[in-house]
Order: C-alpha cells, then structure tokens, then sequence
C-alpha cells in the first residue's frame, strides 16, 4: 500500500503541493511504514492517524502536519491539514 500515490490520486492534495510548488517525487510521509505496523481491528477498514509530511523545493523544507484518513478497503486516502511550518534551504 502506498499512500502517497493514493494521496495524489485525489485533487486537493495535488492543489497543496502545487500551493507550495513541490513535486510529488519531493513528498515523504513520515513514519508511514509504522502507520501499518501496528495490528488494527480488521472489521474495521478506515485509518485515522496524525501524521507528517514533508515536501522540498528550491526554498526549503515543508512539514505538513494533520490527519490522515485512509480506507483500506477502497483504496482512498484523503489528508486534513491543521498547519506547517517551513525549514529555509541551506546555502
């Protein structure tokens, strides 16, 4: 399961990165191999989890920080930012 892939699927992820002129080959989701690591319920289908995800460009570093809902069954997963912050680029 890949997240990010299923994270650009939908447009309002694709209009945040473009909001901050980031790639999609640019995003990591932190930690998200933990996300699924942990024995959850198999009744019930949908993730909720407070994640971070960090996004370059020529300017610096963006750590995008909310939730992240993800339905295993269909295959759908929707970020819900709260805030970021950023990390100027090094000389």
């Amino acid at each position: 399961m890949n997240i990010k892939e299923l994270l650009l699927n939908g447009k309002a992820f694709l209009a945040l990165l473009n909001d901050f002129a980031i790639e999609a080959k640019n995003v990591i989701i932190q930690d998200e191999e933990m996300l699924f690591s942990s024995k959850r319920n198999p009744k019930n289908s949908v993730l909720k989890e407070s994640v971070c995800i960090e996004g370059k460009n020529d300017e610096g570093i963006f750590n995008f920080f909310g939730t992240l809902h993800f339905n295993s069954l269909d295959k759908l997963a929707v970020f819900e930012m709260q805030g970021f912050e950023k990390v100027e680029a090094r000389a």
